[in-house]
């Protein structure tokens, strides 16, 4: 996510602050690079403008010139400029005092709408709402199916007639709902390739029937400038509350994101930050911000973990890391914990510093999957004690893992250093001498 951008970002910032002195000349420049990067990450050029010219009034003034860290200091103006631009607070969905709620989700074809609608009643069911799927889209020929399968993967109801108009199927569902106990409605409506007048009339008659509490525009991140035109267009008919940038994950340039705000006066309400259908976020946008300047997001790992990490099993794991009985079973154990969060790329990316990383670091999951199909070739004894394996039984694991002895042989040795290493945590040595004994074993 703005993996791109970010670098580039975060080039422009290395000069700068490297310079001795401030002047209006250098911060003049930096600002010029950071509107080429604005640019090439195909945010609207309108608002790339009236973003550096905020940041310049801002820059140029006697505090920063002056500052002990003037470097610092315009970064920070940058950030604040950013969440400005984001939306200054997260937006919330607005739920209607008598349920059902009622949520319409439009968009062009393509743009994840189907799939966001499951997310998002995922994201509502475990906010203790009972949501009701309805499939609204007659047009295209495999829409009401996939509703249907992603609400059974959820285990959330689907209301769909295969033979009526899209309006009629919408009132239905809004019936269905309030006679079953449903307190919010997910419409998924009709997309297109491209804008036209027939899907914005139908659309517009949907939102005319059931009058919903919330309209939400889904739209593909990685589109660019093509998703700020539809954008414009949808609101002008339809006067959507919110924004849902889809495909998150994906090589978003960044430019929807930055634009959209400005260009049609709607918050950005959720992300859709990968195809598993738990992979949907609130927007932050000074979270948001951070992530683009490389400060990373911890506050939404944190969240992450805790939606997703057993704390009854955190527990068991802390007293063995005491007790000094960390095993490679425990080690199989937290893989799979740390695959609950999300991609390793997505986990890594929310924490600071990590856009300085080099280029030919390998982030993807492949690595895990390598060590996890190891640990399963081994035999529950081996696994609880590592000390066993021997050259043989070294080969045996490589065999049934697909992997070589050589990669067997590196992640013992790793896992010799884990165990040292959570000695010393179990031992409660001092953090400093910890860390330099991990930079040393890790060869960092």
């Amino acid at each position: 996510m703005f993996e791109d951008l970010s670098q580039k970002l975060e080039r422009v910032f290395k000069r700068l602050r490297g310079q001795g002195k401030i002047s209006e000349t250098n911060v003049a420049e930096t600002l010029r690079e950071v509107r080429r990067v604005l640019l090439d990450a195909d945010v609207n050029y309108k608002v790339a403008r009236q973003f550096i010219d905020d940041v310049q009034k801002r820059a140029l003034g006697q505090e920063v010139l002056q500052s002990i860290t003037p470097g610092q200091l315009i970064v920070k103006i940058i950030r604040d400029e950013l969440i400005k631009l984001l939306g200054t607070s997260k937006a919330e969905i607005t739920f209607s005092p008598l349920p059902p709620t009622v949520i319409m989700v439009a968009g062009l074809q393509g743009s994840g709408k189907t799939t966001f609608c499951a997310k998002l009643a995922r994201y509502l069911k475990t906010q203790g709402h009972h949501p009701l799927l309805a499939a609204a889209d007659m047009h295209r020929p495999a829409a009401i199916d996939q509703l249907i399968t992603l609400g059974g993967q959820i285990d959330i109801p689907v209301y769909s007639e295969r033979s009526a108009s899209a309006p009629v199927v919408a009132e239905h569902a809004l019936a269905h709902a309030r006679g079953n106990a449903r307190d919010v409605v997910i419409v998924d409506t009709a997309g297109r390739l491209h804008v036209d007048e027939e899907m914005m009339k139908e659309v517009e008659t949907i939102k005319t029937v059931i009058a919903p509490h919330e309209t939400l525009f889904a739209v593909d991140a990685m589109t660019g400038q093509d998703a700020v035109n539809a954008a414009k267009a949808f609101y002008d008919r339809l006067n959507f509350h919110g924004v849902v940038l889809t495909k998150m994950d994906g090589d978003a340039r960044g430019g929807a994101a930055l634009s959209l705000r400005a260009t049609v006066g709607r918050p950005i309400k959720f992300i859709s930050t990968g195809e598993k259908l738990d992979a949907l976020e609130k927007f932050h946008p000074e979270r948001m911000a951070s992530r683009i300047l490389g400060m990373g997001d911890i506050v939404t790992l944190v969240e992450k973990a805790q939606e997703h990490v057993d704390a009854e099993k955190a527990a068991k794991l802390e007293a063995k890391v005491r007790s000094s009985q960390f095993t490679l079973e425990d080690f199989l154990e937290q893989l799979q914990e740390v695959k609950k969060i999300g991609p390793l790329s997505q986990v890594l990316g929310m924490l600071p510093g990590m856009q300085q990383m080099p280029q030919n670091v390998s982030l993807d999951d492949n690595g895990l999957i390598r060590i996890e199909a190891m640990i399963q070739s081994m035999t529950i004894d081996e696994r609880q004690r590592p000390h066993m394996i021997n050259g043989s039984r070294r080969k045996r694991i490589a065999l049934g893992s697909g992997t070589t002895v050589q990669e067997v042989n590196k992640l013992m040795k790793q896992f010799e250093q884990m165990q040292r290493m959570m000695k010393t945590l179990g031992k409660g040595r001092n953090a400093r001498r910890l860390m330099r004994d991990m930079k040393l074993q890790s060869g960092v």
